[in-house]
């Protein structure tokens, strides 16, 4: 099974951020922006939340607040989890399905390295079992 760093060789190890005193309003323009769910919430360079399209649903529109008047702070998930270069996938889905994230910090020397998204895992879960399936059929194959 492959590793976070394995994907994000793939991926890219580009962070999208914001400063925790920017709007939401920022926040989400910067989001639809970049095509992306959430950011990176860093102050003087460190890791201190993360914002998703999520947060604002929940603590911003549904409870009849506007989005140019409340701050990355008040809404991020100041306690995100984060994982290393080394995990594995699989661990990435575990930890993402038990904290109900959808993303994930990638934090290495207490620094962030990068960001995987649910769908990230998937494409990578999926690309795995593609592989493994081919490799089968192959071995099936090559016993006749």
């Amino acid at each position: 099974m492959a590793t976070v760093r394995q994907l994000l060789a793939r991926k890219g190890t580009h962070v999208h951020h914001i400063h925790p005193d920017a709007t939401v309003l920022e926040a989400l323009q910067r989001m639809a922006d970049h095509d992306i769910g959430a950011l990176a919430v860093l102050e003087d360079g460190e890791l201190i939340g993360v914002v998703s399209e999520r947060d604002y649903a929940r603590k911003v529109i549904l409870r009849g607040r506007f989005s140019k008047d409340v701050r990355v702070r008040e809404i991020m998930n100041d306690k995100p989890v984060c994982v290393r270069s080394t995990h594995s996938i699989d661990d990435c889905m575990k930890l993402m399905t038990e904290t109900r994230q959808r993303h994930l910090p990638v934090v290495e020397n207490g620094q962030i390295a990068g960001m995987i998204s649910i769908g990230d895992v998937v494409k990578e879960i999926i690309a795995d079992r593609e592989m493994t399936i081919e490799e089968l059929q192959q071995y099936i194959q090559g016993g006749r």
